[in-house]
Order: structure tokens, then C-alpha cells, then sequence
């Protein structure tokens, strides 16, 4: 069910990039070569965040068969063990992080990858309309 929410919110802020209206704004008038390009803009941020976020947790060494050694995983591991008196607590940072990573959720983490992407959009976007006012 959560994974459906989330699939309707991408969807439903795909869309509104789609509109190019903002309440209380004028749609800005755009040329015949720029229609469309916030839909294409905003594609590109969601599919780079949500690669990133899906290969960054193997990456960072956060594997389906453990921790990697050697890496920013192991170093994390390593951290929360020290600064909880020898082991790493459950449901801590290290211990999700490994979950996820164990677990194959990467179509989550696509999802909030493609989201923080999104988001990243957005506040190019407007910085681009400031800029331009």
C-alpha cells in the first residue's frame, strides 16, 4: 500500500511540472522550442536521483551479503560500535542502512531518490524564475 502512495504522489507531481502554473502566478509564456521541457527537466533530476539512490547504498558498501569490507559501511559500523559501548544498536543509522541494503529494496530507494530529484527540480526552477525576474 505505501508503495502504491508514493507511485501516485511521483505521478501526481510529474503532472503538475507537466501544467506550468503555480498558484497565483501567470503562466510564463514560453517559446515553441521550450514547451515541455519542465517535464523532460524534471524527468532527467528524477531518473538521476533515483539511480544514484538506488546503487548508493551498494556503493557506500551496504551489500546483500553484508557489510563490504574496507568500506564507508565498514567505517560507519565501526563508529557506532565505539560510540555505543561495543555494539551497533538496532534500529540505529548502520543497522537500516544495512537492512535496505540487505533487503533489495532499491525500488524504495529509487522512489525516494526520483522524489529527492524532484524536489532538486523544483528549486532549480525557481531559482531560474528569480533569476529571470
Amino acid at each position: 500500500m505505501r508503495q502504491k502512495a508514493v507511485s501516485l504522489f511521483l505521478c501526481y507531481l510529474l503532472l503538475f511540472t507537466c501544467s506550468g502554473v503555480e498558484a497565483g502566478k501567470k503562466k510564463r509564456s514560453e517559446s515553441s522550442e521550450d514547451s515541455g521541457s519542465g517535464f523532460w527537466k524534471a524527468l532527467t533530476y528524477m531518473a538521476v536521483g533515483g539511480g544514484l539512490a538506488v546503487a548508493g547504498l551498494p556503493m557506500l558498501g551496504f551489500t546483500g551479503a553484508g557489510i563490504a569490507a574496507n568500506s564507508m559501511a565498514a567505517s560507519l559500523m565501526s563508529w557506532s560500535a565505539i560510540a555505543n559501548g561495543g555494539g551497533v544498536p538496532a534500529g540505529g543509522l548502520v543497522a537500516t542502512l544495512q537492512s535496505l541494503g540487505a533487503g533489495g529494496s532499491s525500488v524504495i530507494m529509487g522512489k525516494i531518490g526520483a522524489l529527492l530529484g524532484y524536489a532538486t527540480h523544483k528549486y532549480v526552477d525557481s531559482k531560474e524564475a528569480e533569476d529571470e525576474e
